[in-house]
């Protein structure tokens, strides 16, 4: 049974990044891409003087996050030992670096989810939040992250 009341989600898609998990001992420790998406599902305690859950045309600042992160760039984590040639190439003007904590798709979509719910407690005052984020690399693997934040949990 569903806990909530009001639901509803919002699909950013198609945005063609690289990568590599330089720990694994697979093909995965090789630079490959893909072009990813994520579902972000939110959830409201009541619904807005419009009666949205939430105003789909607001999450423009979300979008240029998402956009900004993993739109034609090179994800790589932050201990990746060939970190120091990878900025090198960057400064160069080869490839856009961005460097995150990790790089995987279940770490992107706790990434998304962060920063859903920022833009939605402080815009909305609780009102609102994201509760999942299930981010794909393709039509056929996708990951998610699921957690109510701290600051939401008490209205249900």
């Amino acid at each position: 049974m569903n806990l909530f009341k009001y639901t509803c989600s919002k699909h950013f898609k198609d945005y063609p990044c690289s990568h590599r998990q330089w720990k694994h001992s697979g093909h995965c420790r090789f630079v490959h891409g893909y072009s990813r998406s994520f579902i972000v599902f939110f959830v409201a305690k009541e619904l807005d003087d419009y009666g949205f859950v939430v105003d789909f045309s607001s999450l423009s600042p979300l979008e240029e996050k998402i956009r900004a992160q993993f739109d034609h760039t090179f994800l790589v984590n932050q201990d990746d030992p060939l970190l120091m040639e990878w900025k090198s190439l960057h400064d160069r003007g080869a490839l856009d670096l961005r460097i995150m904590r990790n790089v995987g798709m279940e770490a992107s979509a706790e990434l998304v989810w962060e920063w859903s719910n920022s833009l939605l407690h402080s815009r909305d005052s609780g009102r609102s939040c994201c509760w999942r984020v299930d981010a794909r690399e393709n039509e056929i693997n996708t990951a998610s992250f699921e957690c109510l934040p701290d600051w939401f949990k008490g209205a249900l």
